[in-house]
């Protein structure tokens, strides 16, 4: 089970589309005042290096980021996201790229507070040499948290997620977002999201899934709008049409409970654009479902 690395997969379209979500969940959230938890429960390295080790090998990132790094004329929605990772990289090269709970430690208010949890223990290990030197900065900066802003541990996520339920805070934006390397992660993220809805119905949850042939993948976005669920949206990107051999990752998806109300507005502003900047050939396409609570 220690075999995945995020690294190799770091920022591709899939990526693209998670971390653009993201920063707009987080933006909404800091609409308010009152402070909140940002919970990640499979958060990865936090930082990965583009130009070496398995982000280097593997490249996806040209599937993804480095399509968009250039371009004058993104969407503004999506411009957000972009700057966060010009803002790794001030020399205008593209060479970082960050995970999820750096994009998150990036925007989040001295207030906020990220709970994050890796099983990895390479992983891990690296997440928490990149949380530290983000408290630094913050220190460097002349900001004073109280109590301990960032927590890392080195634990399962899905069953940590349980003891942070209802978070103190009353407002929590939770992602969930396994590798799928263990097929019973599918049984497991819906079980996750269920125990979770139900001690904290009012937290906003990012479920992230890749699109496969195999059976659990096709199926999780359907199980997880049958749960007792009022607001949610799935929302896919596909940069091609799936390979003969059935391998690789063209497609991905993206299942959020309670929703912002502004959100499925600015998906259908930019999606549009990351097809025809993204896309391979006919296969590149997206799909929006909702159900009407969220309308």
């Amino acid at each position: 089970m220690f075999s995945y690395r995020h690294a190799f997969h770091a920022g591709s379209h899939a990526d693209v589309l998670k971390h653009f979500v993201i920063v707009q969940l987080i933006k909404y959230m800091q609409g308010k005042e009152a402070p909140f938890v940002y919970i990640d429960t499979h958060a990865g390295a936090g930082l990965y290096a583009l130009d070496t080790g398995y982000a280097a090998k593997s490249a996806e990132y040209k599937t993804g980021i480095a399509k968009l790094w250039d371009r004058k004329d993104l969407p503004s929605s999506l411009a957000d996201y972009i700057d966060v990772i010009k803002a790794l990289n001030p020399n205008g090269k593209l060479r970082y790229y960050p995970g999820s709970p750096y994009c998150a430690e990036y925007l989040l208010r001295i207030e906020d507070r990220l709970r994050l949890f890796e099983l990895h223990p390479t992983e891990v290990k690296i997440l928490l040499e990149n949380m530290k030197k983000c408290e630094q900065h913050r220190a460097a900066e002349g900001h004073k948290a109280r109590g301990r802003r960032i927590m890392v541990e080195a634990s399962d996520g899905f069953h940590a997620l349980k003891a942070l339920l209802p978070p103190q805070q009353r407002r929590a934006l939770v992602v969930i977002d396994p590798s799928y390397e263990d097929k019973q992660d599918y049984q497991r993220v819906k079980q996750s999201l269920a125990e979770a809805i139900q001690r904290f119905a009012n937290g906003m949850y990012m479920v992230w899934y890749p699109i496969l042939q195999r059976q659990g993948s096709r199926e999780l976005p359907k199980k997880l709008s049958q749960l007792p669920i009022n607001n949610w949206l799935n929302v896919t990107l596909s940069i091609n049409q799936p390979l003969p051999d059935g391998f690789g990752l063209h497609s991905s998806g993206l299942f959020i409970v309670n929703p912002p109300w502004t959100l499925e507005g600015t998906l259908k502003e930019v999606l549009p654009y990351l097809v025809q900047v993204l896309g391979n050939d006919s296969g590149a396409k997206f799909t929006i479902e909702a159900n009407a609570d969220v309308r």
